[in-house]
């Protein structure tokens, strides 16, 4: 365990995170999404719903800002317009965490093939259809620099 970092966020998990680039995205899907089939790397997070896995991931990745749409959702069916609970709460949890985005709905086909390129999918142990979301990673900004702890010179090293 790590402070200041949700439990949610596996070993494994975070080294898939941070080693995803920009504009590398990532799928969080339900326990019915033939994850397995269309994964390029498959993250299982079973025994867990959907949102708390959606809340941990933002809470340490940046949303890609660089372009349009970065937050896309599967719909149900062919129609784009209606929002399941589940989405309601996808939207609610997007939007805590990444006020200026809009989470975009993606029909079927168009929604799989995403998922299938994907840099990576969180299979969830979701029970309710249509819980998918996929995330597209952004940077981080500023002119921080890192620095080494110590600032001594080793004699040894000269």
């Amino acid at each position: 365990m790590l402070k200041g970092l949700d439990p949610l966020l596996s070993p494994e998990l975070l080294a898939t995170l941070r080693a995803m680039g920009h504009g590398d995205e990532i799928a969080i899907v339900d326990g019915n999404y033939p994850g397995a089939e269309h994964a390029r790397r498959l993250i299982r997070l079973d025994g867990h719903p959907l949102i708390p896995v959606l809340d941990a991931v933002l809470s340490v990745l940046p949303i890609d800002d660089f372009v349009p749409e970065a937050i896309f959702r599967a719909t149900v069916g062919a129609d784009r317009d209606t929002l399941d609970a589940v989405h309601e709460e996808m939207v609610a949890c997007c939007a805590r965490h990444e006020p200026d985005q809009r989470v975009v709905p993606l029909v079927g086909q168009d929604f799989y093939g995403r998922v299938r390129a994907a840099y990576a999918v969180i299979q969830t142990s979701e029970p309710r259809l249509y819980a998918n979301i996929i995330l597209r990673k952004g940077v981080i900004r500023g002119g921080e620099t890192i620095t080494p702890a110590s600032t001594d010179i080793d004699p040894f090293l000269m």
